[in-house]
């Protein structure tokens, strides 16, 4: 195959046009443009005599933009075979037909002057802009400038508001770039909601939207949040937050992911989203406490959760083999076994965090004996393990002997395991179970009020003929 050099014309007039653009235009065998559609740079190769083929056939012809990549790439490979050539687009380093040649041939790419050149010199200065094309638009962060290139109709404009409204406001200001081939550019400010209400639309168009203080923003990313805590722990920030320590943290590490799990129970999901910015911002705080006192920083809690999921998800990211859900629980068990170097399933067991609720502790032990056989076949014969462990309390009761806590934990322990051989959680039971007795201790409060009677006025007979009314209603 011979030759293919990629150039760039630029932003479209013939000013950005290099001296190594022309040479290589001028040098080559065979030249194609991608487009001369409203291009001066185009204009003027026929000025100066080059003579030049365009692929603006395929773009009539081709259904999407998949299409068009896939017989550019093609047509440009086929033409390679028998000339040098020399494939001209308005920017190299952001054209996706290039790219897409790149990885399928050796090609040399020549620089050029970026698209967004000319309105970055026409706009007010701004600092670490970030630069898309409207076809490809993928907002994920508002932290800097964005400058949005080839707005070339109103039906794009249209997508590409939609998806910045879920970021920026309406009246968001917008400076936009109307069509034009001239190489200073002017801009018009208009509200955001305006963007794809223009009167014209080419490739010539972009738009720029400044950044937008913190206080001013309607929606926040993950780096505002890791920015806003930085402001609370700098020099002038909450003296409360700035006193705290990975210790003192702890508990509120834990009351939040209760808060959470308890709004998920509920249904309510605007209320989980807001429990969950609380369970995030513990993350945040601690990796900003580690990177004032030099234990870890936020990068490290991102780089020992992600290679965590690609090590333990080998059936995705290597050549394990898993096809049920359940397939993918029993290796990873024993990717964690050899990550931890485990060798008995004692060691196993012992490596069942203590920091866990002691009911999740119980059932996950309780698992892991199961995975090598030492279990109850079924929650019906675990059940007489239950029986056989109150009794034992009741005898400790009659007769103390100082042993009731371990008879009680050991009740405990074959009621979870009954539990969860049912399918049956026993923290959520215990959590209905108990939220069940406030309800019914409720009905009963108001029939004793009701009554005109009082607590302290009754014996606990008494109280149960109310208390067993109130079972009686519904939802209690």
């Amino acid at each position: 195959m011979n030759r293919i050099t990629v150039v760039s014309l630029g932003p479209g007039s013939r000013d950005y046009l290099t001296l190594g653009t022309i040479h290589a235009i001028k040098s080559a065998e065979k030249v194609i443009l991608r487009t001369c559609l409203r291009c001066d740079a185009a204009d003027y190769l026929r000025e100066i005599g080059v003579q030049f083929e365009t692929l603006d056939f395929l773009h009539e012809a081709c259904e999407d933009f998949e299409e068009l990549k896939e017989r550019a790439m093609a047509y440009l490979l086929e033409a390679a075979e028998t000339q040098n050539v020399c494939y001209a687009v308005f920017d190299a380093s952001a054209d996706e037909t290039v790219a897409a040649l790149r990885a399928q041939a050796d090609v040399t790419v020549l620089p050029g002057v970026p698209l967004s050149a000319p309105f970055l010199a026409a706009a007010p200065a701004q600092e670490k802009i970030e630069i898309q094309t409207a076809s490809s638009l993928n907002v994920t962060a508002i932290q800097n400038p964005l400058l949005i290139l080839e707005c070339d109709s109103k039906i794009l404009m249209g997508d590409c508001k939609l998806q910045l409204l879920d970021w920026y406001g309406p009246d968001q200001p917008v400076l936009f770039f109307p069509p034009s081939d001239n190489p200073i550019r002017k801009y018009v400010e208009i509200p955001l909601s305006d963007l794809d209400r223009q009167k014209k639309y080419d490739h010539t168009c972009a738009a720029l939207l400044p950044p937008v203080g913190l206080t001013a923003r309607e929606r926040f990313d993950f780096y505002d949040l890791v920015r806003v805590m930085a402001i609370l722990r700098g020099e002038n920030g909450c003296p409360w937050d700035k006193e705290q320590t990975h210790e003192s943290l702890r508990k509120y590490l834990i009351e939040e992911a209760y808060e959470t799990a308890a709004a998920v129970a509920e249904g309510d999901w605007d209320h989980v989203a807001d429990e969950l910015g609380d369970v995030l911002l513990q993350v945040v705080f601690q990796a900003n406490i580690g990177r004032q006192y030099g234990t870890f920083e936020l990068s490290d809690v991102t780089t020992h959760i992600c290679r965590k999921m690609i090590a333990r998800h080998r059936h995705i990211f290597g050549a394990d083999h898993c096809e049920t859900a359940e397939d993918v629980l029993k290796n990873w068990e024993k990717i964690k076994k050899e990550e931890r170097g485990f060798k008995t399933q004692t060691e196993v067991l012992e490596g069942v965090s203590p920091g866990l609720p002691p009911l999740m502790r119980a059932a996950k032990v309780q698992k892991k004996a199961q995975d090598v056989g030492f279990s109850h076949p079924d929650a019906k014969s675990a059940m007489e393990k239950v029986y056989e462990e109150a009794d034992e309390v009741r005898a400790e009761l009659d007769n103390p002997t100082g042993e009731l806590e371990e008879e009680m934990g050991d009740l405990f322990f074959a009621c979870v395991n009954a539990a969860r051989l049912a399918g049956v959680d026993a923290g959520e039971a215990l959590e209905k179970a108990t939220k069940k007795f406030i309800n019914r201790f409720s009905v009963m409060e108001s029939a004793i009020f009701q009554a005109g009677k009082r607590f302290q006025d009754l014996t606990i007979s008494e109280m149960d003929v109310y208390w067993n009314r109130s079972k009686r209603r519904p939802q209690a």
